[in-house]
C-alpha cells in the first residue's frame, strides 16, 4: 500500500495549478540541477548535489546511474540508504498530479538495494534493504527487504530466505 497525502483541487486539473503548490523558481533551479546530474559521470558530484542542493537523503556509496530522473518538485521526499544502485533511466516520483487532486508521498529506498534500468518508482513506497527490483518495473507498492520483484504489474519473483 502506498502512503500518500491527498490534496483536492477545484477548477482546472491539478497540474495546471502546480505553482500554487511549489515555487516556480525552486522548480526551475531543481530542474537545472537534476538535468546536470542526469548526465554527470561523477558519482561523488551527483551525490553532493542530491544531498546539498536538492536536500535528498542519500547514503554513503550509493550510485545513481546515467539518466536517473528524480522528482523535480519534491526531491527532498526521496530517501536512499547506503551502498544502493539506482539503474539507468530510472524515475523516482514523490508526487502525482491528477485531475481533481494531487498526492505527495515520501519514497524510501533501503541500503544495499539494486534497482534495474528503466524502473519507475511511484510516490509513497518503501523498498526494503537488500531488495532487487528488475529492470523495467513499476514499483506501485512496498517491496519487502531481501526480496526480488519485477514487472508491470509488480510481482514477487522471490521472497527473502527462499
Amino acid at each position: 500500500m502506498r502512503r500518500t497525502e491527498r490534496y483536492p483541487v477545484e477548477g482546472p486539473n491539478a497540474l495546471w495549478q502546480i505553482y500554487k503548490t511549489v515555487s516556480k523558481w525552486k522548480s526551475v533551479r531543481n530542474f537545472i540541477f537534476i538535468q546536470f546530474t542526469r548526465y554527470c559521470p561523477s558519482l561523488p558530484v551527483k551525490n553532493w548535489i542530491y544531498r546539498n542542493v536538492l536536500r535528498m537523503e542519500v547514503g554513503e556509496n550509493t550510485a545513481f546511474a546515467l539518466m536517473v530522473m528524480v522528482d523535480v518538485f519534491f526531491p527532498h521526499k526521496i530517501h536512499v540508504g547506503s551502498n544502493s544502485i539506482i539503474g539507468y533511466n530510472t524515475t523516482i516520483l514523490a508526487h502525482e498530479y491528477l485531475i481533481r487532486e494531487y498526492r505527495l508521498g515520501d519514497v524510501f529506498i533501503g541500503s544495499n538495494v539494486m534497482i534495474g534500468a528503466n524502473t519507475t518508482i511511484l510516490p509513497g513506497v518503501t523498498i526494503g534493504d537488500h531488495a532487487v527490483v528488475g529492470a523495467g518495473s513499476v514499483v506501485h507498492r512496498d517491496v519487502e527487504p531481501g526480496s526480488f520483484v519485477a514487472g508491470n504489474p509488480l510481482q514477487v519473483i522471490r521472497r527473502a530466505g527462499e
